[in-house]
């Protein structure tokens, strides 16, 4: 495959259907290196299934559960096998061998706890079931719209059930949106949007809604919540704290002190195989694995921690949506684009805490594979090789004033698909219109 096919060229999105995504009837396909950026596959391109009755998953002894789920999982009724996936339903299977698998979920995460590990799940489990968890708490930015999408895609590449968390009851928790539940909710449908138009396939993915799942599985879910508190004393939970955005040493509610507990008994409730967040939720992450040596648990989770897009000003170790030019925001105009890239910071010849660099390293890269920049005197040059690319800026061959419009232009290219489904989409424009409307909350 080239490495120069682009993951998005179409904006038509079918709702909540879980195969094409492309208004052409195309689906999404996976890059076969950690190299190579998303691709598309033509249609009538054939994709190997298996169903989740079938294969390695059947060796489990345990019942399955079905459930009927709200209106915010669009309704319907399903049965879970004890192995965690949706009985019944074709999944993904990798034509990946073991080590591609592995050099690809392992090019996910800028640290993995631990390796080898990791390499044993996928070498024995077809579809190892991947787990991230978010709030929806406003508008959504570059790092979660296109960073998760791309991530999500080389992981289920592989073969792997990536389960998003829709953590409304978390938000709540957090005192995201005021504590408006509906509010927080709305937020939550529109960021799915999002990645439904930026590309995200979902054959393999399923949306979660925290509120819904706890409430049908209450009995399971709070005795887990309840055995992760009692076996940890109040230091260690508060120590997780950070995961919310918050200082460890900064006051709390009685309910935020609970959130930690809950994120950690996530984890089991949902079967997961490989914790997938960022590095800021690690401590989280890492009590989890604590928590499966306290109580025997053989298997522990794997943690593939993702990289933290850096903020746009100096000095920003991350994106904050609390601060608008900081971020680059997935329905953002192209003249809000232009703005924030020319007043980004980035200094000639430096690579490290350089937030432009970071973009096209981790977006641009990731979603196309390449940059073209256009020097003075008309001359273009088109980078495929990261290394190349890092060489020349460092050497100076590549000025900022040379740079930013060619980050300018690919970022633009990446979000018009975006902009598109929300001008043309009358429930993904409501639901727009109404997250604009709310004011985010700390």
């Amino acid at each position: 495959m080239p490495s120069n096919a682009c993951l998005h060229s179409g904006s038509n999105i079918q709702r909540y259907s879980i195969i094409n995504l492309w208004k052409d009837g195309t689906t999404l396909s996976r890059p076969v290196s950690p190299s190579l950026p998303l691709l598309r596959t033509a249609p009538g391109t054939q994709r190997s299934s298996t169903s989740s009755s079938q294969g390695a998953h059947n060796n489990t002894k345990s019942t399955s559960s079905t459930v009927s789920h709200g209106p915010l999982s669009a309704g319907g009724t399903i049965t879970r096998g004890a192995n965690g996936l949706i009985e019944g339903k074709e999944y993904f299977v990798s034509p990946l061998s073991a080590d591609a698998k592995y050099a690809l979920a392992r090019s996910v995460g800028e640290e993995c706890i631990q390796e080898q590990e990791l390499r044993l799940l996928l070498e024995k489990k077809p579809h190892p079931i991947v787990y991230d968890g978010f709030e929806p708490s406003g508008r959504m930015h570059i790092a979660q719209g296109v960073m998760r999408a791309i991530n999500a895609n080389k992981l289920t590449q592989c073969g792997c059930v990536f389960k998003f968390w829709v953590a409304d009851w978390f938000a709540l928790l957090n005192n995201k949106m005021g504590g408006d539940l509906k509010k927080i909710q709305t937020v939550g449908r529109y960021m799915i949007e999002i990645w439904r138009a930026v590309g995200m396939d979902m054959q393999n993915v399923e949306f979660l809604w925290a509120s819904e799942e706890i409430n049908a599985h209450s009995d399971e879910y709070w005795s887990r919540v309840m055995d992760i508190a009692r076996i940890n004393n109040l230091a260690r939970i508060q120590r997780c704290c950070t995961i919310m955005g918050r200082k460890d040493t900064e006051e709390m509610s009685a309910a935020q002190i609970m959130y930690p507990c809950m994120q950690c008994a996530d984890v089991f409730f949902l079967k997961a195989d490989i914790c997938q967040l960022g590095l800021d939720q690690r401590k989280v992450n890492m009590l989890a694995r604590e928590y499966c040596d306290s109580v025997k648990i053989k298997f522990k989770p794997v943690i593939i921690s993702h990289h933290m897009l850096m903020g746009l000003k100096e000095g920003q170790e991350k994106m904050s949506k609390s601060d608008p030019d900081s971020a680059i925001f997935m329905e953002d105009s192209e003249a809000d684009l232009k703005r924030k890239i020319k007043k980004a910071f980035c200094p000639p010849e430096v690579i490290e805490g350089n937030p432009i660099i970071d973009y096209v390293k981790h977006i641009i890269f990731g979603y196309y594979g390449k940059i073209e920049i256009e020097f003075q005197g008309n001359v273009r040059k088109e980078y495929v090789d990261y290394e190349e690319f890092e060489a020349d800026y460092k050497g100076g061959k590549i000025h900022p004033g040379d740079l930013k419009p060619a980050v300018t232009m690919a970022l633009n290219s990446i979000l018009e698909p975006v902009r598109k489904h929300f001008e043309s989409d009358p429930v993904a424009k409501k639901l727009l219109d109404q997250v604009k409307k709310y004011k985010t909350t700390r």
